[in-house]
């Protein structure tokens, strides 16, 4: 679990992270998890964006990416999901 300090850190780096995910009308799927999940080893912090046509609480969006791919969720801000998982191989970012 991040402490606020923490979440407090990864938001200010995640300011000029632009989204590279898209959650439509479909909803979450395992691809999908999938996709993030080797993303979020790559970078660390990412972005998704949940589109207009997908009418799923986003809260429960994020929450089904975050147990599919074992990440903490850092924001949810409008549409907008920000998603933090340490890297195993690819470490980047020091938590305070």
């Amino acid at each position: 679990m991040l402490t606020s300090k923490q979440k407090k850190h990864l938001r200010s780096i995640s300011h000029d992270v632009q989204p590279i995910f898209q959650v439509g009308k479909a909803g979450v799927n395992e691809n999908m998890t999938k996709q993030i999940g080797e993303a979020l080893e790559k970078r660390e912090i990412i972005k998704v964006s949940i589109l207009q046509n997908n009418f799923d609480d986003k809260n429960e969006v994020a929450r089904q990416i975050t147990e599919a791919t074992d990440a903490h969720i850092v924001q949810v801000i409008g549409n907008t999901i920000i998603l933090y998982k340490e890297s195993v191989e690819n470490k980047q970012i020091e938590l305070p």
